[in-house]
Order: structure tokens, then sequence, then C-alpha cells
């Protein structure tokens, strides 16, 4: 179901009016909270300060929108602009105005770089960055209190943190969720902390490579094989199951985002949090995610949508939906400003992650298949008698299959 929001600012308004169509995602969880009251007061905002532009929103669940962008392309009805989870398809095609394009010079250079990359295909930016999250390791302070246990720096901490946990009775020493639903975050995590990654310096796929394997290896030896991980198998664990039982006091560790840490928190979990423990020391750098929002070219609307764009991303509206979503800024001085805000104390570890942060391969249009092979088979390499290698390299050949473009 969508909800659309027309545009209420101003009136006496010509036949020379132009009515930008945007289609967006929903990040609230119910009425109270949902992404139409965020766009209704930006829209009103914006047509107040812009006569002769207006705007309107369709707001769709996540599980609806990606689709519902498609099937409007394909008709040959796409939106002006489009707020959703990927754009190098529609990049590729030609279907998108550059972001130099749409934004002032100022505005383009604000985002925070890795982003505006991350947003980039041949060097090329399209996607502009709409929010971000990144992970840290989240621990039950209360458990790691009662047991004596100090903070996990290295993989060897979690092990043996997990089992102490086990030991205490614990429900899940370390929640591993390797469930389709975000199969692809947590595994990237891991092997980001085993100095690796999807992708080497040059942007080419490394899936299958000599310390991936090393990593899903261990994962399964130290932690799998020896019942650290709960009573759900990970490949049949999904991150919400996780973060629930998390909430519900029954986790030791698990990798989390901002959104969790104020749910434990309102559950009166006293949550810990530190860098993603790596290999041999904490890991460089964190994961990161982002949510992206793009102009389509076929309307023609390109002068209106950039006045839009440059409007959006004032500290102002980036901050104010971070701040209701429990999510990130992506422009420096949004970042910034939430840094120095007290309010955001909470967010500061999560901020400073950011900036290192490594993102998955959104300009490979290969990405959208990489990901669903990942969801579809890495539970099996940590499952018994599983191999990560050949797992690895199922995972690869299907993403050769696409071009690895």
């Amino acid at each position: 179901m969508a909800a659309t929001l027309s545009g209420c600012g101003g009136t006496g308004r010509g036949s020379e009016d132009v009515t930008l169509r945007l289609v967006a995602a929903d990040y609230g969880t119910g009425a109270a909270n949902s992404s139409e009251k965020y766009w209704a007061r930006l829209v009103k905002g914006f047509e107040a300060s812009h006569p002769g532009i207006k705007v309107d929103v369709s707001v769709y669940a996540w599980t609806d929108i990606d689709r519902e962008v498609a099937g409007l392309v394909k008709k040959g009805q796409a939106p002006d602009i489009a707020q959703i989870g990927s754009y190098a398809d529609y990049a590729k095609a030609g279907k998108l105005y550059r972001a130099d394009q749409l934004l002032t010079i100022p505005a383009q250079a604000n985002f925070l770089p890795h982003l505006a990359e991350a947003g980039s295909v041949d060097r090329t930016q399209y996607g502009m960055p709409f929010v971000a999250s990144t992970r840290l390791l989240f621990y039950n302070k209360k458990y790691f209190a009662q047991a004596g246990l100090d903070a996990p720096r290295t993989w060897d901490d979690i092990r043996d943190d997990a089992t102490v946990l086990e030991q205490r009775g614990v429900k899940y020493p370390i929640a591993l969720p390797l469930g389709p639903e975000e199969a692809q975050a947590e595994t990237m995590m891991w092997l980001l902390g085993g100095g690796s990654g999807y992708v080497d310096d040059a942007g080419s796929y490394q899936i299958d490579s000599a310390e991936n394997v090393r990593t899903v290896d261990w994962l399964r030896t130290n932690l799998v094989d020896k019942g650290l991980v709960g009573p759900v198998a990970p490949g049949r664990l999904d991150r919400g199951k996780a973060f629930a039982a998390f909430t519900r006091g029954e986790v030791g560790m698990l990798n989390g985002h901002p959104t969790l840490m104020q749910e434990a928190e309102k559950k009166g979990v006293q949550v810990g949090m530190v860098p993603l423990p790596g290999i041999g020391g904490p890991s460089k750098g964190s994961m990161g995610v982002a949510d992206w929002i793009m102009g389509f070219k076929q309307r023609d609307h390109r002068v209106e949508m950039g006045k839009f764009f440059n409007y959006l991303f004032t500290d102002k509206n980036v901050i104010d939906f971070a701040d209701e979503y429990d999510m990130l800024p992506v422009t420096d001085s949004a970042s910034a400003a939430m840094e120095s805000d007290p309010r955001y104390k909470p967010l500061r570890k999560f901020l400073a992650a950011l900036p290192n942060a490594e993102f998955y391969p959104y300009g490979k249009t290969s990405w959208a298949r990489a990901s669903e092979s990942i969801k579809e088979n890495i539970g099996k390499a940590v499952e018994p008698g599983g191999s990560p290698a050949k797992t690895l390299r199922r995972i690869a050949r299907d993403v050769a299959a696409e071009g690895a473009e």
C-alpha cells in the first residue's frame, strides 16, 4: 500500500506550475512514525519558498518500493525522484541525472567522501546518499560485569567471552544472524574484521579470497562448532529475531546499529558498544549501509529537481530525518552538528565510525545478485559438514555469471 501526499504550499499558481513526482520508502514502524509525516513537513516548507513547484510524494513499504519503482520505469512512467535502496542499474541504463547536474558544487562536496564514492558508477556520482548507518559490536554490560569480562577487542576475545557466557547460561552467547534477512551485512562485518571484504582496493570482487575463506572457517570452528551461537542455526537466524532476543536480555554479544541501541535501552538492557573486533584487534573500518535518492531524466524537470535536492540536503532536513529514525546524516556539516550537540551523545560512536566506513559495492549492477547469493548460501558454510571454501566459490561463480559489473 502506498500513501500519496500532495503538495500543500501556496495558492494562486498558474498553468506553468511544475509538479515533481517523488517515490520514497517508509522507515516508520507504524502510522505514528510513518515517513509520510517527514515528507509532508519538508514539502510544505519547500513549496512555501519555491512558488511554481509542487511535489507529490508516494510512500511505500520497503518490501514494495524497489519493485514499484522498477515497474514505473518499465512502463515509461519513471518518477522524477526515487528514494530507494539501489541506483546502479538505472545509472548504467542512462536514466539518471548526474549529481553535479542537480546539486550546487558546495552541496555535492558536502557529502561524506566514502558515501559520495559509494554513490558513483565509473567515478561519476549518480546516487545521492539519503541516510546512512554504521555497525558496532553490542554487548550486554550486565552479563559482562557479572562475569568479570572486559569488552572484546579481538576474535579470540569474542570466543573466550562467549565461552564464559555460555557456561553462565546465556541463551545466545553471541548471536550470528546469517539468515536471509540481512546475511550480506553480517558476513561483510566479519570479512572486514578478517582484513578483507567483498571487493579489493581496485573495486574487483574477491569474495572467495583466502582471507575470506579463513574468516568463515574461523566462525564455523570457533563459534558454531563450539555451541556458542545459541539454539538457532545461524543460517536460520534473521537479524530481526536476533535483535529482538537482544532486547529481551537473551544475547551476550551481536553486531548492531543505532536503532537497536535505542530499542534495547527502552527495554532496560544495559548496552555496551565497541568497534567491530578483528582477527588481531579492532577492525580498521566499520561496515556502513546507505540508502539512496536519485533524479530520473524522463520528465525533464532537472532545474526544479535541483532546487528540491539542494533544499533537501540542508542541515536541518538531513538531521530531522536522521533524528526521527535513529540513523546517521550523510553530509559533513550535519554530522559535525550532531557530534557537537549533547542530545546526540549516544550516537557519537556511530558518527565517529561513519567517515571510515566500508560500504557495499553499490555501483556494481551485479551487486544485487551477489547479495542474493550470499543470503541464500552463506549460512550453509558454517553448518556441520559445511565448506567455507566451496560456499564462497559458489557465490563468486554466481557473481561472475552476472558479469561482475
